[in-house]
């Protein structure tokens, strides 16, 4: 980790929107940004993986978070950009606006979270490795970061690397984020539904001991 030789080139975290993120998502976006089927699959996997009175950061949330109605969870946290939306989404009990580009470390105390999570937002971030880093401490020993990626993207705030790589190699990119940030048990799950956008999931887990 200290090797800063092995950490991925500044140049593939540009964007062709340099512009202020507070900018970009100033208006909110109330629309659904991955098939019904997809979020679906997502629901599912969120309800075979997380365990029920858990507490969840949403990071890089919205006004949906994915999260099956029938999961009971003790807090779900929200950290998004747009407080409309934030405010919108039923399954916060709690959320704050924090730019994550400009301000790597996120907000809360050590050992606050048993899993964080991040959906179709990874293509966004431009100093991944700072915030996986983070979302390491904020999670509890043997917490999990779970990663759930499609194709779709904004193209003037995506970074550079996402849009210049296939399928394979964007799987392969997180996963090394999570690896370069110290989460052992890092796994690769295709949840993608027939004839809908795909969905691909990364998980990581944080063994403190």
């Amino acid at each position: 980790m200290n090797d800063e030789s092995i950490l991925p080139p500044k140049t593939w975290f540009t964007r062709v929107d340099e512009s202020p993120d507070e900018l970009f998502y100033s208006s909110p976006r109330f629309a659904e940004h991955i098939d019904k089927a997809t979020i679906s699959n997502l629901s599912d996997f969120y309800k075979e993986t997380i365990r029920e009175d858990s507490e969840v950061l949403d990071l890089m949330s919205s006004w949906i978070s994915h999260l099956p109605n029938d999961l009971m969870l003790s807090r779900v946290s929200g950290l998004g950009m747009n407080d409309e939306e934030l405010s919108a989404n039923d399954k916060l009990t709690d959320w704050c606006i924090h730019n994550l580009n400009n301000e790597p470390e996120l907000p809360y105390k050590a050992n606050s979270f048993n899993y964080v999570l991040c959906a179709v937002s990874i293509q966004y971030l431009t100093s991944p490795i700072e915030v996986f880093q983070s979302v390491k401490a904020v999670l509890k020993d043997q917490g999990q970061v779970i990663i759930a990626m499609s194709h779709r993207l904004f193209p003037t705030k995506a970074v550079s690397v996402f849009q210049n790589i296939n399928r394979e190699d964007r799987v392969r990119l997180v996963m090394s984020y999570l690896e370069l940030s110290g989460f052992e048990e890092i796994s690769f799950f295709d949840r993608s539904p027939k004839d809908a956008d795909p969905l691909w999931i990364v998980t990581g887990q944080n063994n403190r001991i």
